[in-house]
């Protein structure tokens, strides 16, 4: 997405420490320099945030909406290796590192986020180490994530795979009102690549997940109807 077709929202959000707990480790001095700096921005639907092998300018915190962390895989596929939650962190670990990312991020619906430079976030690392501690023990949390989802794709059969993306949706995201219907309304396309599966896997593991009474599918709308079992399929792979 180009920079021009970016717009910057007139809504108005609680300070960033009260979102997040990492940025409360800021001294007043570093809130109001955070304060002048940070840019509130609103990304439609789709709109792509980086590119596997951008240059990072910035790291981002996500406001509201849901975002996506995908690599590109063998024709073109995407391999959806996060969803993400308001107040989330995404784009940082490459600004700290100094190299190029590792994995593209877009908009799954609708966006509204915060966005710092990357030198301004560089400089809040080097010059308050309470902070920096924060941002390792989320990128501790957030490897430990992505060790946990490398073995679930390689090691788990299709049914634990499926079975574990469907919670995963249920725990980062919740359920509607009835208290069953997850409150993410995923394309079958999207889902198999959540599950490292093709989509047609992905469409016939759900009818059996629902011939079975595990699920309820109304289109994009799935109701977990039998949690406990499916958390066994997910843990036997």
């Amino acid at each position: 997405m180009r920079e021009d077709e970016m717009i910057t929202t007139g809504i108005e959000y609680p300070p960033l420490w009260e979102l997040n707990p990492i940025w409360s480790t800021l001294t007043t001095e570093e809130r109001e320099r955070v304060s002048q700096c940070v840019e509130i921005v609103h990304y439609n639907k789709n709109d792509i945030f980086h590119l596997e092998g951008d240059e990072p300018q910035y790291m981002w915190m996500l406001l509201s909406g849901k975002v996506r962390i995908y690599k590109e895989g063998v024709g073109q596929r995407q391999q959806i290796i996060r969803l993400l939650k308001p107040y989330d962190l995404f784009g940082y670990r490459a600004v700290i590192a100094n190299e190029p990312y590792n994995s593209s991020a877009n908009a799954f619906e609708p966006c509204v986020v915060c966005r710092l430079k990357n030198t301004d976030f560089k400089q809040l690392i080097q010059s308050n180490g309470q902070f920096c501690y924060e941002v390792m023990l989320t990128m501790a949390k957030d490897l430990a994530i992505a060790e946990i989802q490398t073995v679930n794709l390689t090691q788990k059969h299709i049914r634990g795979r499926l079975a574990e993306a469907l919670l995963l949706l249920r725990k980062n995201y919740g359920v509607e009102a009835d208290g069953r219907t997850l409150a993410m309304l995923l394309p079958r396309e999207d889902l198999a690549n959540m599950s490292n599966m093709t989509t047609s896997n992905a469409i016939r593991t759900l009818s059996q997940f629902a011939q079975e009474g595990l699920i309820s599918v109304d289109g994009r709308h799935i109701q977990l109807l039998n949690e406990k079992e499916l958390e066994r399929i997910s843990r036997l792979g």
